[in-house]
């Protein structure tokens, strides 16, 4: 079965994106890598059950087990020593992606609080688009009786696109829902 946002990439927007980009190899354009959820648990270093809480939600929002993230060195400020679990992370491709990515157009981002649209200035460079929420809790997956802290999460969606402009034209054909500059 093939996700529904797929389908809408290959018959709405390559054709689209060949017309306005002047090009004629679909292979050239701009298209959807992965998507790299990650999860910063800052309360782990003093509880432990906070970091499998967060990656229990990881999971469920996912569909796959989550990755515990380390600490890379020794802060002495926030008490983090190097190797400590501070974090998780998952990395989605091909199918689970695009699912995921519908979901949270069309569920997660509508339950926001005050959203107004999101940044379209939020790209890296490299076409590359990352966006932030601040509790997991706007998945309707996730039942908010279970889960008694907020945690938010980074989103980065990595695209195959060589500029940022081919990227933000890519993203709005999938429906991404960028407030107006």
């Amino acid at each position: 079965m093939i996700p529904r946002l797929l389908q809408r990439y290959q018959q709405e927007v390559v054709p689209a994106l060949q017309e306005k980009l002047g090009r004629k190899n679909p292979l050239s354009l701009p298209r959807l890598e992965k998507i790299v959820i990650n999860m910063g648990v800052g309360a782990a270093i003093t509880e432990k059950k906070y970091l499998e809480e967060a990656a229990e939600a990881l999971a469920h929002i996912a569909g796959q087990k989550p990755v515990i993230t380390q600490a890379r060195k020794s802060v002495a400020g926030f008490r983090v020593r190097k190797g400590m679990p501070i974090g998780c992370m998952v990395t989605l491709r091909r199918h689970r992606m695009y699912e995921f990515l519908d979901r949270l157009i069309s569920l997660a981002l509508p339950r926001v609080r005050d959203f107004r649209g999101l940044n379209p200035r939020a790209f890296d460079g490299h076409g590359n688009y990352s966006l932030g929420l601040s509790e997991q809790l706007v998945f309707p997956e996730l039942n908010p009786d279970r889960y008694s802290r907020s945690q938010g999460m980074h989103i980065t969606l990595v695209v195959t696109g060589s500029s940022d402009e081919e990227s933000r034209e890519m993203l709005r054909g999938l429906g991404m829902p960028f407030r107006p500059e």
